[in-house]
């Protein structure tokens, strides 16, 4: 006689109780099956779960961990999950997966909710380009320039990420012709066996080219990003879920091989600090980019960060004009980005969402006459050709996603990242949950959600009259503001004209500027 257990019903042995011991919660096991309901029912998963099983748990037993699951499946509506609800994911699994991403009926959402937002489309629609849209990454001083995709892979590291996930977006990108940003845990195999471009990600542990002691280690830098695989380097300020504080990688996720990829001793535990060695003032971050470009033979080199003072910000504009060096790019992640680990109090109440920081950077660079010399990426919650249309209306050239495209590789929202215990695969170092990833599809999935997603976003702004990117403007996003107001982003935002701030800045941008001190990060 056989009865259920916590790892696989089908096959426990009779004296396996159910409900497994407080929370003790799923062990992995290979069988596709869920255990029973909260309720007590019985069902069957829809697809298998990469390997292990999705608990559900049992309500007054263990209703902390199993709190998201029970929601997640019985509870949540498809317009509300959070961080990404059911509508959302849906999407990117279909995509994915290559079927149809439709649903009937209409719309669930509350188009009279203030916040709604809805794109403007035209009477005279027009046929979406043949080939999606290629950004020209690379100004003046950029010797070998890098044509960017509209979607990419967002920053997302080795160690954070299991090899598998890694292989899984790497070869996706190569399938799919865009970039793959390596996040800050150094430069791996893994993010070279398939040939995918990359964008090295440095950040303030400089990690993969860093010395003994932690500082920037030059030559090794150099060295690796010769690498062909390399197209751009990216040098991390801040990042949107945790701006301002330094990772932790604890030293039991510090195997011999992450000790190799980013120059650490194994089983210790490894800090990035919040702030960078290399640099204490705008004027030598500035300096320092054009190292980093004149270090990686010409290749565009340029910073992420999520806004936090805009003065600071400004003040890095005016190093720029001092020195006559301006990075190739300025990727800007929102306060809604996402991350392995970060406290709360930071995810929840730390940092610029993507709209106010996008627009903000935006703003700057064209009130200082410089934004046709910077190409701008946006990061945060990107997910569909919607969100590439708004982020791109904002002031966005490109954007990156990093959590969906998790989900393509076969994430389920489990929200155990920084446990070691993903369920599928992607968010862990345990090599027998990692094996549950399988490359040679999942790749796949990358590679097919991103051409579906990118295809979308043609579409949409094919119907809203537009065909190429730069055509759009801030009046085709509207957002209702109220039960009888709807305006547009003409309206809600200011939009400085070309050079502005050097001749006459308005009112609300004149006090940051003249603060703005190209030797001091002043708030």
């Amino acid at each position: 006689m056989r009865s259920p257990c916590s790892s696989c019903w089908r096959s426990a042995p009779a004296r396996s109780p159910w409900p497994p011991a407080r929370g003790g919660g799923c062990s992995p096991c290979r069988c596709s099956c869920s255990p029973p309901s909260a309720a007590g029912i019985w069902f069957s998963a829809s697809t298998r779960s990469c390997g292990t099983t999705r608990c559900s748990g049992t309500c007054g037993s263990s209703s902390k961990p199993c709190g998201p699951s029970c929601s997640k499946y019985f509870v949540e509506r498809n317009f509300d999950g959070r961080p990404y609800d059911r509508d959302v994911r849906s999407i990117v699994y279909q995509r994915a997966k290559g079927t149809d991403a439709e649903e009937p009926f209409g719309t669930e959402r509350d188009v009279y909710a203030d916040g709604y937002e809805s794109l403007v489309h035209s009477m005279a629609p027009v046929a979406p380009p043949d080939d999606p849209p290629r950004i020209r990454i690379g100004g003046p001083d950029c010797t070998r320039p890098y044509d960017m995709a509209l979607l990419n892979v967002s920053a997302m590291s080795f160690g954070s990420l299991s090899a598998n996930a890694i292989l899984a977006l790497n070869k996706g990108a190569a399938l799919g012709g865009f970039a793959h940003d390596t996040g800050e845990g150094g430069l791996s195999e893994y993010h070279l066996r398939h040939g995918g471009d990359l964008v090295w990600e440095i950040g303030t542990g400089y990690f993969g080219c860093r010395t003994g002691d932690g500082d920037f280690d030059r030559a090794e830098f150099a060295d690796k990003a010769a690498h062909d695989a390399v197209k751009c380097v990216s040098l991390k300020l801040s990042q949107g879920a945790k701006p301002g504080i330094g990772g932790v990688l604890p030293g039991g996720k510090v195997n011999a091989e992450i000790a190799r990829v980013r120059d650490v001793p194994q089983g210790k535990t490894v800090i990035s600090p919040p702030y960078h060695r290399v640099f204490s003032t705008p004027r030598e971050l500035v300096l320092f980019l054009a190292e980093l470009r004149r270090l990686a033979g010409g290749k565009p080199a340029g910073f992420k960060l999520c806004l936090g003072s805009r003065r600071q910000f400004l003040a890095v504009c005016k190093a720029m004009l001092a020195e006559g060096v301006t990075p190739d790019f300025i990727i800007v992640d929102g306060a809604e980005g996402g991350t392995g680990a970060a406290p709360l109090e930071f995810a929840d109440h730390i940092g610029t969402p993507l709209t106010e920081g996008l627009i903000t950077v935006h703003n700057a660079l064209v009130g200082t006459g410089l934004r046709d010399r910077i190409k701008i990426g946006a990061s945060g919650k990107v997910a569909t050709g919607a969100d590439i249309v708004k982020r791109l209306v904002q002031g966005a050239d490109y954007t990156n996603a990093a959590r969906a495209m998790m989900f393509a590789v076969g994430c389920i929202q489990a929200q155990r990242c920084h446990t070691n215990t993903c369920p599928v695969g992607v968010t862990t170092q345990d090599a027998r949950r990692a094996r549950a990833l399988d490359v040679a599809d999942k790749s796949l999935r990358v590679e097919r959600f991103q051409r579906a997603t990118v295809t979308g976003a043609q579409r949409i702004m094919a119907s809203m009259g537009v065909r190429f990117p730069a055509e759009l403007r801030p009046h085709m996003l509207r957002r209702r503001v109220d039960p009888h107001r709807v305006l547009s982003y003409a309206e809600l935002y200011d939009w400085l004209a070309p050079g502005q701030l050097l001749s006459e800045p308005p009112e609300q941008w004149a006090r940051d500027w003249a603060e703005a001190d190209p030797d001091r990060f002043s708030v």
